[in-house]
């Protein structure tokens, strides 16, 4: 059976579908799995060994939809669930899964603060649409594979053993401001590797500055892959809610994730980390919070509450106490 899955963007919710490659390769008899995403992420699913072929969406839809239509699919699963999907689906005419967004919850917790949220990750809404073939989570948690030639040698690095701090995210809001994350990283022990883009580079110099000595910056010295290889060797990961959060997850590490103006009860929380080490820190009983979906450039109050009165002390703790 030949299965198109799609799903466009971004790093983590890319990462979060890999269960559903993996599951419905390995089991339903004779599966190939192909995936439609964007150029830039094509590079997370080209050495995923459950992906048969990686299709890239291109600016002239209907060209593309012509060359998805020679692959004759049996069945479209789309964990995207836009326009753009929708239109790839109807092109292809044949029959198509798509995963409940939950657009109205999440509408109904951002403005009204009602919950109306399923207590289930979305990996286990992603896996849903695909239940009818058969296919049930094998509990082996989120994958991602780096190819060898992006694997980092830590006989590079100017440590053998730290902590992983991932200063960037999408959002501003979703980001720890800049005297937050100095204060962080002065109460964490142990050397510090800062992780992001080239768009962070300049907030981790900002960073190392403070303790050259103990801080590496490697924002934007390294590509995703090579990024996701210091993720896989450091002890354990603070993170923000963004795409490298997913990959320490694919790779069980201890993860304190910290989250601002978005929540984890949005469904997209760390999959499977390192249960004994890791939690999730938030400001509650803010009546802002959460204030979108997504994220801002700057908070909307203008206080930053979310961000600013999170508890360094306890965030160190528990990232000091990984043996």
């Amino acid at each position: 059976m030949k299965f198109l899955v799609i799903r466009f963007s971004s790093i983590g919710d890319i990462v979060l579908t890999t269960p559903v490659v993996r599951c419905l390769k390995k089991q339903v008899e004779h599966a190939e799995v192909h995936f439609l995403t964007k150029k830039g992420f094509a590079t997370i699913l080209e050495n995923n060994p459950y992906v048969d072929k990686v299709h890239v969406l291109e600016e002239d839809t209907g060209a593309m939809i012509r060359k998805l239509r020679d692959e004759k699919f049996d069945a479209v699963i789309d964990l995207h669930n836009n326009l753009r999907s929708a239109r790839v689906k109807f092109g292809l005419g044949t029959r198509n899964y798509s995963f409940p967004k939950l657009n109205i919850e999440k509408w109904l917790m951002v403005r009204f603060k009602i919950n109306r949220l399923p207590d289930i990750h979305i990996v286990d809404r992603y896996l849903s649409t695909v239940s009818s073939f058969g296919v049930r989570n094998d509990m082996m948690g989120l994958d991602y594979f780096i190819p060898p030639k992006d694997e980092v040698d830590i006989a590079t690095m100017p440590f053998r053993e730290y902590t992983g701090i991932v200063i960037g995210a999408a959002h501003a809001t979703k980001r720890l401001p800049l005297h937050k994350l100095i204060e962080l990283a002065g109460r964490i022990r142990g050397p510090l590797v800062l992780l992001g883009g080239r768009e962070d580079a300049v907030t981790g110099e900002q960073i190392r500055i403070t303790d050259p000595a103990r801080i590496f910056n490697a924002c934007g010295k390294y590509n995703l892959n090579q990024s996701a290889s210091l993720v896989k060797q450091a002890r354990a990961i603070v993170s923000h809610d963004t795409g490298l959060m997913h990959i320490a997850a694919a790779f069980h590490k201890p993860i304190v994730s910290v989250w601002g103006n978005t929540i984890p009860a949005f469904g997209m929380y760390p999959y499977w980390e390192h249960r004994e080490f890791s939690m999730m820190s938030e400001v509650n009983g803010l009546s802002c919070r959460p204030c979108s979906k997504i994220g801002y450039d700057k908070c909307p109050k203008g206080h930053f509450r979310c961000m600013e009165e999170q508890d360094q002390e306890k965030i160190a703790a528990v990232v000091n106490a990984v043996k």
